[in-house]
């Protein structure tokens, strides 16, 4: 009976061996058998029966095992495969997690330490204020730097103190509270996000922090780092002097650096400063940076007069390894960017934090995680061209159009001798080299030179990434194609063309092929193709399209502070690496001042702009005021074109190149008068200043007190109805302004076209006293007819010249003065100016 049992459990056991084996689980391969599979699998990891069938047949080892086990080891080794990569993609998404958690948890730390300080430094404020001798105290977070020069450091062992100090201040800043930071608008922190930014508020000069996860080496981030005309678009150059080594590994650097000015309005800056880079005893690398001055310290440039020197405090990056790989880096750049060298409605831009955010902190991050995500693989761009390659691409067209705004004298830069309108800078450079290096014959040695046509004007209530996206999409609202062509023409054939080029009809369509963008798609890089034909019967089958290579930045909305471009230059369709670029374009730049940086970060539900005491455009929808908060602001709209000319032909391509500018400027403020929010809406609201009335009731009294003492309608008499006074005041086309019965009178009002021809706005206005505008024969003419004025309630004050805030003259054919009486009609409210036929000279 037991060996009967024994049969019987043997036979079973071998049927179900025999089953197992036939259903292919449980095959066992050898070390040659798996080589051979693997070798298919790498060719490819999903064969059809047939490839599996010549398998078999091609490898003897084979030959033993069933196709349908065949196919069973591919699955298995795609799900094999699969879980190694999901298990890989969690193991680097949970060090991310672990990484940034720590990156919160520190951030945490420093925000309670600053409450702590603040909670401190409030009771001291209190007492303070309750001690009958209580002194001025300040609770900003002031971080004081003291002058460092060379005459105090002329050794090494000076500058390592210097090195060592600055090192300090600059670790107290990074991860510290010696700055007063609050959270940037716009900017939410986040595993997948850029990182975490703030701004200062309340401190010396302007500042800006971030700090973020990047896959890189900290020795590989700070190379990169180092080099910052490579990622900083606004540097023109560094060049370190002095080099040598520091205790720890260090080493020291004395490095002078220059940086282009945004705009044909300002000064360029410079920079003279010593660099510290050394590593810490945890482990990370910090490489910190800091101004040095004194008489006869730095390089004396050849160009020198044409830059201020700005000074960097105690500023740069420490760069932490992480467990697993990568780095969590902090940036902080502290700057005093000279804002008394600028005019002062520029003065906003250089008193901004946000603007060292975008332009430098911002920058410097988002630069980092592009080269990372190049690196690894995951960026791809379109046309076969390397990542490197369109980069470059980007930074020549950069390079070029602040080349051709700054105008630098030792590059080659010298202004023309203009007709005497000043609305337009025309310079001219002889130097300029174009040629490509690997096509001797696209030289353009033939050619007398580069001309550029520029200029710079104010732009009120117009969002800069509205603007810029609409002139990147409708180029044919704004361009002459047929000048396009001239630059294109004349830089693809090598031959001058203007002005016998051939006739050529321009569709007026444009295709624009996307060559690649940044991570976060905030600069995008494309071709855009201008379609046109020839008129000429020969030609009539020969494409005359032409194409641009085109960056476009600054077009999201929500970009908090950030600056618009569009940046375009003539190109091949067939563009080699070395192509010569003559760049051409636009920049706006919001003015937003400091205060207002610290009072939007904090509360971004507010309009801090008072232009909106006339309500222009739609009621406030706090919901998407962070969106449209910039339309109550102003701005600075720069234009560069530049052309090519032979030497005898160059005063007839200045001339063009003026007249067609200064069609571009026309064809701009139509735009933007168009994009701008439209439509008064004067109901009561806010005042204009503390002591005036709401704009409506100061509309009424303009237009009866012009008509009581003129004898004659400041406005039709089908408008001066209810609530449409104002309306057509603020659109009336003579320059309206009203000024103050003070001392010293300031201006409390104007319209639309006042506003236009002082290049200001409602906040910038009561700033401008009466005198300010006028120039010497102005101000006399003035003074002779004030008694008058002030007797019989009116005077006509003859034609002349007055002065924009910008410093740009402004003719007029004749000027109107009256009192603006109020309601009762016996207190006079202010004085009434109206300015006839004005425009710019």
């Amino acid at each position: 009976m037991a060996m009967a049992l024994a049969q019987h459990r043997d036979s079973s056991n071998g049927s179900i061996n025999k089953h197992l084996t036939d259903s292919g689980k449980y095959v066992r391969y050898t070390a040659e058998q798996v080589d051979a599979l693997e070798r298919v699998y790498a060719e490819c990891p999903k064969p059809s029966s047939l490839r599996r069938q010549q398998l078999i047949r091609e490898c003897p080892i084979l030959s033993n095992i069933e196709p349908k086990q065949i196919k069973v080891w591919f699955q298995n080794r795609r799900c094999r495969e699969k879980q190694r990569n999901e298990s890989s993609r969690l193991q680097t998404v949970n060090r991310k997690l672990t990484a940034m958690n720590k990156l919160l948890m520190e951030e945490n730390d420093r925000l309670q330490k600053q409450v702590s300080q603040l909670v401190c430094e409030n009771g001291y404020m209190r007492q303070q204020l309750n001690t009958a001798s209580a002194t001025d105290a300040s609770c900003d977070s002031v971080v004081t730097t003291p002058q460092h020069s060379l005459r105090d450091a002329n050794n090494p062992a000076g500058l390592l103190s210097i090195a060592e100090e600055t090192l300090a201040e600059f670790l107290s800043k990074a991860t510290g509270t010696a700055v007063d930071w609050v959270q940037m608008p716009g900017m939410k922190p986040g595993p997948d996000s850029v990182g975490i930014f703030a701004i200062s508020q309340s401190c010396s000069g302007v500042a800006a922090r971030a700090c973020g996860l990047v896959s890189l080496e900290p020795t590989k981030i700070a190379e990169i780092l180092k080099d910052r005309p490579s990622w900083f678009r606004d540097c023109r150059s560094l060049e370190v002097f002095t080099m040598f080594p520091a205790g720890n590994g260090g080493t020291i650097e004395l490095v002078y650096s220059q940086i282009y000015a945004p705009m044909t309005l300002a000064p360029a800056r410079d920079f003279w400063t010593l660099r510290y880079t050394t590593s810490l005893e945890n482990g990370s690398l910090v490489v910190c940076e800091r101004s040095l001055s004194g008489s006869g310290t730095g390089p004396n440039a050849a160009a020198a007069s044409q830059f201020v020197r700005a000074e960097m405090l105690p500023s740069g990056y420490l760069i932490r390894p992480c467990e697993g790989g990568g780095s969590i880096i902090h940036i902080v750049d502290h700057l005093n960017l000279e804002a008394w060298s600028v005019p002062e409605v520029l003065r906003p831009l250089y008193e901004s934090s946000k603007v060292v955010a975008q332009k430098m902190t911002i920058a410097a991050l988002r630069y980092i995680r592009q080269i990372a995500q190049e690196t690894s693989g995951e960026v791809v761009y379109g046309l076969g061209r390397q990542p490197a390659v369109l980069r470059t691409f980007s930074q020549k067209l950069s390079r070029g159009f602040n080349d051709a705004v700054n105008g630098f004298n030792d590059d080659g830069w010298s202004l023309m001798s203009c007709d005497g309108a000043e609305d337009v800078i025309i310079a001219v450079n002889s130097t300029k080299n174009l040629s490509s290096t690997s096509n001797t014959s696209n030289s353009l040695s033939f050619l007398g030179g580069i001309l550029c046509a520029k200029a710079s004007m104010l732009l009120q209530n117009v969002p800069p990434a509205v603007l810029v996206r609409f002139l990147r999409e409708h180029r044919s609202e704004w361009a002459d194609f047929n000048v396009d062509a001239y630059s294109a023409v004349s830089l693809k054939a090598g031959s001058y063309v203007f002005p016998g080029m051939r006739a050529t009809r321009f569709t007026g369509s444009q295709i624009i092929m996307p060559l690649g963008h940044t991570i976060e798609h905030e600069e995008l890089l494309e071709v855009v193709r201008l379609e046109g034909h020839s008129l000429a019967q020969e030609d009539a089958f020969i494409s005359r399209d032409i194409h641009l290579l085109q960056i476009c930045s600054g077009i999201d909305e929500n970009a908090v502070g950030a600056c618009a471009e569009l940046v375009f230059a003539p190109i091949d369709e067939m563009f080699p690496d070395d192509a010569p670029l003559l760049p051409s374009g636009f920049r706006v730049i919001p003015l937003d001042s400091k205060t207002k940086d610290a009072q939007t970060a904090v509360n971004t539900s507010r309009t801090l702009d008072l232009t909106t005491s006339l309500e222009v455009g739609p009621a406030t929808n706090h919901a998407t005021e962070d969106a449209s908060s910039s339309h109550s602001t102003r701005s600075v709209l720069t234009i560069a074109f530049q052309f090519p000319f032979e030497s005898n032909l160059q005063d007839n391509v200045a001339n063009m190149a003026r007249q067609y500018v200064r069609s571009v400027i026309s064809s701009v403020q139509r735009v933007a008068m168009a994009i701008s929010p439209s439509g008064l809406s004067p109901s009561v609201g806010p005042k204009l200043s503390p002591s005036s009335p709401e704009a409506l009731t100061l509309a009424h009294w303009i237009c009866q007190s012009y008509s009581y003492y003129l004898g004659a309608e400041l406005l039709r008499s089908d408008s001066l109805g209810g609530d449409s006074v104002l309306k057509h005041l603020w659109h009336h086309q003579d320059a309206i302004l009203c000024c103050s019965l003070k001392s010293l009178p300031v201006f409390i009002f104007a319209n639309q076209a006042g506003m236009d021809m002082l290049e200001t706005t409602l906040v910038a206005l009561q700033d401008i006293t009466l005198d300010k505008i006028f120039d010497e024969s102005g101000r006399k003419a003035l003074c002779a007819d004030f008694a008058k004025l002030m007797q019989q309630g009116f005077a006509y004050l003859p034609g002349g010249i007055c002065m924009s805030t910008m410093g740009r003259h402004v003719s007029y054919e004749q000027a109107v003065a009256w009192k603006v009486l109020a309601a009762d009609e016996s207190t006079v409210h202010c004085l009434a100016f109206s300015f006839v036929n004005w425009s710019f000279v």
